[in-house]
């Protein structure tokens, strides 16, 4: 059948579909004549009439262009920029319905990408919160905006009515726009007036600062003229100690501009506890920099996880749903099943939160990472909380592990490793020199269940699955934390 979609389908053609299920990266299902269509923009159980946007020899992808018949589990999204913004990419699909796709993504990963049959996927732990649950965002300044119109919400009684907006671009020279980037243009940002994920006093700052900014009439930073002002505003929130930073990023210290935002955003948000200029005068779109300035407060926040007080700069990495991190934190702890005499390996460590979070219960925890302002970090808050059975290793883990060793002379064999990747996973020689150490029980925690089965599937022959336990940390969005439990073979 895959061989006659071309002839069944062409692009700009508008069918009718029944959708019966969900696909990887927010996507849906549906079968015209058999032939796999991927949906954006519906939900399982829907009746949709889409129009066909790409057709390959196997598959053809579309978009909703309106719903006949609306399924039990959409919902009416709470946010006025749902749609374009693709943030929030599921958040027309009711919440039960989410936990149940995340942990068939990952039993869908371990059995098609891993190999492995029915492995023993636990059941998943949702958020208490689904919404206002970052600590952490970052918008970005543009001359360009995205103008393309915002999606009704579903009338029900007539879902006929409810279509899909028109994907027309504008572009908007007059005024300065600090949003979000619409999925794969990097060029123009969506205005956003309000964000659900972070807090009211975020929007207020938001607001606040794009409003300064065109008053002045300060200039935003163009790659292309390596020229301008303004990159990026990142505010990140402590949901525990309440503190809150405001950073903004820009390509050049202009300290009257910064002397004077400060003054008026602390009399229109007086939540605010510290303010920070990042520099970064390079070309590269990153809302890191080569310097900080810091103009109101001490230019940190304090994160509580546990019984463990975090401190968090500008350019620090943390976990940004605190309370999921929590739970999945204590998951690792648990699955790890550690003995007060253990030796623990956490690999790709961070700023130490997880190594500082399983301390307590075992001998000593070496942490390495290859960032030096994370290790830095992680050393940091080690004192802070005045844990003395963590130490910290600097290094690209492909060297540490094989060739710049002399930390391991110290610290023998571990009783377990801990291994918490990027979302590519663990380059191929790190897996092999872990099957050369053969610790007898590992728990990787994962971001991308795809690239951990991958791995896990490498360490096989000598590893067991005992459980793999999915947690969500960013819930209306398609991403799936997993943790997995594995333990050497006899």
């Amino acid at each position: 059948m895959g061989d006659s979609g071309p002839a069944l389908l062409k692009r700009g053609d508008e069918i009718v579909l029944g959708v019966d299920d969900a696909a990887f990266e927010g996507r849906t299902i549906g079968r015209h004549e058999g032939f796999v269509v991927f949906v954006d923009g519906a939900v399982p159980g829907d009746t949709v009439r889409v129009r066909i946007l790409k057709v390959k020899k196997s598959y053809a992808e579309a978009k909703v262009v309106s719903v006949e018949q609306a399924s039990p589990y959409r919902v009416a999204p709470r946010c006025r920029h749902f749609g374009p913004c693709g943030g929030c990419k599921w958040q027309h699909v009711d919440y039960r319905l989410q936990l149940k796709f995340k942990q068939q993504h990952v039993v869908d990963a371990f059995e098609r990408i891993g190999g492995f049959v029915s492995p023993n996927v636990l059941p998943i732990i949702g958020s208490d919160e689904t919404f206002f649950y970052r600590n952490k965002m970052e918008y970005s300044f543009a001359e360009k905006e995205w103008l393309d119109v915002l999606p009704p919400k579903v009338d029900f009684e007539h879902p006929e009515k409810s279509a899909s907006p028109p994907s027309e671009i504008g572009n908007q020279q007059s005024e300065i726009h600090l949003g979000l980037h619409v999925p794969q243009r990097y060029d123009k940002v969506l205005e956003i007036t309000e964000c659900l994920l972070q807090s009211e006093p975020s929007n207020d700052i938001l607001n606040f600062v794009r409003s300064f900014a065109r008053r002045e009439k300060l200039a935003v930073y163009s790659s292309d003229e390596d020229a301008g002002y303004l990159r990026f505003l990142v505010i990140r929130q402590s949901r525990r100690t309440k503190e809150l930073m405001v950073n903004l990023v820009t390509f050049e210290h202009r300290p009257e501009i910064m002397t004077q935002l400060t003054k008026e955003l602390l009399q229109a948000v007086p939540e605010v506890t510290t303010v920070v200029n990042t520099i970064n005068s390079k070309k590269a779109q990153i809302a890191f920099g080569d310097r900080e300035k810091v103009y109101a407060g001490t230019g940190i926040i304090h994160e509580r996880l546990g019984n463990l007080l975090f401190t968090i700069s500008a350019g620090s990495f943390f976990q940004t749903n605190t309370s999921q991190a929590e739970k999945l934190y204590a998951v690792a702890k648990d699955l790890a099943a550690l003995k007060s005499t253990d030796l623990v390996w956490d690999l790709y460590s961070g700023t130490g939160s997880i190594a500082l979070f399983v301390s307590d219960a075992v001998n000593h925890v070496i942490g390495v990472e290859s960032v030096s302002a994370a290790v830095e970090d992680a050393d940091r808050n080690a004192k802070a909380n005045k844990i003395t059975n963590c130490s910290f290793v600097l290094g690209d883990l492909k060297d540490r592990l094989t060739k710049e060793t002399d930390w391991i002379t110290s610290h023998p064999k571990p009783d377990v490793m801990i291994i918490d990747p990027p979302r590519s996973g663990m380059h191929p020689r790190v897996v092999k020199e872990i099957l050369e150490i053969a610790p007898p029980r590992i728990t990787y925690v994962s971001c991308n269940p795809a690239t951990q089965a991958r791995d896990v599937k490498m360490l096989a022959d000598r590893y067991e699955i005992l459980a793999l336990q999915p947690v969500d940390m960013f819930p209306h969005t398609y991403h799936i934390e997993n943790v997995a439990q594995l333990v050497l073979r006899p």
